[in-house]
């Protein structure tokens, strides 16, 4: 076991809210920003942790859009809520499971002693990259920000158990944005095609895709980290569509064993993991020593999985 644990936490949903029949989704207001966003989920986050700014030696940014391209936005978060901390600050990204990435890179530098106290920020404004025309997506997707300070635990009670990620990259035109960097620069945008700019899914070829893969990637994730669904109190999935539910139930993961909030929520890309897990903390239904599997699959594709105890 990687030894670690969730001292703090913090989110922030946006005051806005759309309604889809009996689906809701939230838009973030017109004058506030991602970085807004991701800043207010970290101080809350410190606080809660007990810590000052000053007190967090790394900073990571685990969202699927960055605020710009250079610097990072963990840098830009640092700049916003701990400027004056000796820290580093870095992005990772896998899409959709970022957080989840990042807990397992933040649980090995914990392990081994490179950092003490790692604030990970999580949150996507995906909402600005939609086209009103592709009701599919336009009506699936929230903005949130969620984050979380992960300590080095010197007790050995809690930390990262397994993890396991690996990516399908036949799948990886599925989901895409595909402008606003190199391959489709800012500059660009007036002579080029405006669709590139914003965000496409397929979304059964996505989801037929995930179907085909989830089983054998679960089968050799519990096989290799020597656990059941019986060592498991919940199961937090990323939130990705009204399908979760099928997902679930093709792995073997009973209704009770999970949580699905897609209805209330929808998907808030790389917030939808730390906003479901800081809810259930929240609500109680999950608390210390329990175990949890934060679960999910991303645009990539990427099936990703960690179970850690609380």
């Amino acid at each position: 076991m990687r030894a670690c644990r969730i001292t703090g936490w913090g989110s922030h949903l946006p005051s806005q809210s759309v309604s889809f029949g009996t689906q809701v989704r939230f838009r973030i207001a017109e004058d506030a920003s991602q970085l807004d966003m991701l800043a207010d989920a970290a101080e809350q986050a410190i606080r809660h942790a007990g810590l000052t700014a000053d007190d967090i030696d790394c900073v990571i940014a685990a969202c699927a859009a960055g605020i710009q391209p250079i610097p990072s936005t963990a840098a830009l978060v640092m700049e916003r809520v701990a400027p004056h901390a000796d820290a580093a600050a870095f992005d990772v990204n896998s899409t959709c499971t970022s957080f989840i990435t990042a807990v397992d890179i933040a649980s090995r530098y914990l392990a081994d002693g490179e950092y003490r106290r790692i604030l990970i920020v999580s949150g996507d404004v995906g909402t600005r990259f939609l086209d009103p025309g592709e009701r599919e997506s336009f009506e699936l997707f929230s903005d949130a920000a969620a984050a979380v300070v992960l300590e080095r635990d010197e007790s050995g009670e809690a930390g990262v158990l397994a993890s396991r990620q690996r990516t399908w990259p036949e799948h990886a035109h599925d989901t895409e944005l595909r402008g606003g960097l190199s391959l489709h620069p800012a500059q660009a945008y007036a002579d080029g095609d405006p669709a590139d700019y914003l965000f496409t899914m397929h979304g059964r070829r996505a989801l037929m895709g995930m179907l085909k893969v989830l089983p054998d990637f679960f089968g050799a994730f519990f096989a290799r980290a020597g656990l059941t669904l019986d060592d498991i109190d919940l199961v937090v999935p990323h939130q990705a569509s009204g399908a979760l539910g099928i997902a679930m139930r093709r792995i073997g993961i009973p209704p009770e064993k999970f949580v699905d909030n897609v209805a209330a929520y929808g998907n808030m890309v790389s917030a939808s993991v730390p906003y479901t897990l800081i809810r259930s903390l929240e609500t109680g239904r999950i608390s210390r020593g329990d175990t949890v599997l934060l679960c999910g699959t991303a645009a990539g594709l990427t099936a990703n999985a960690l179970a850690m105890r609380l």
